[in-house]
């Protein structure tokens, strides 16, 4: 009996060994930080400046592009401020005036519209047209 009572102490001691390593271990792996996880996804914003759900008002440039003119007889609020040295305001002040007396024939009866005098005539003259120039 001394026999088996040696041989089952050495295996009672390498199973007590087994189980503390083994739970050693999975604290171990509990304890660790874990590896850092991106995810990565859109913001609206971003959508709207890729032109993936974008309508037409959002994929109009802000400037204008070479070559490019704008019909002041048919523009709108937007096309208008792309003109140079024409914002909000004038821009407004063109539409209010276009509606009351009705279109331009030339480019120079932009003078008419309060605050465009012949400055700002000169910086959009090869920008603007009405649509009567052949």
């Amino acid at each position: 009996m001394e026999g088996n009572s040696r041989y089952a102490a050495v295996i009672l001691a390498l199973l007590a060994g087994f189980v503390l390593f083994c739970g050693g271990w999975f604290l171990a792996r509990a304890n660790s930080p874990q590896p850092y996880q991106v995810t990565a996804a859109r913001r609206p914003a971003e959508e709207a400046a890729s032109g993936e759900n974008a309508g037409p008002e959002e994929n109009r440039p802000d400037s204008l592009l070479p070559g490019e003119t704008i019909n002041i007889n048919t523009a709108d609020v937007y096309d208008l401020q792309r003109l140079p040295g024409i914002g909000e305001k004038r821009a407004l002040d063109i539409i209010a005036w276009r509606e009351e007396h009705g279109l331009f024939q030339s480019v120079d009866e932009l003078t008419n519209v309060s605050g465009i005098g012949p400055g700002i005539l000169e910086g959009l003259r090869e920008y603007a047209a009405t649509g009567n120039e052949v």
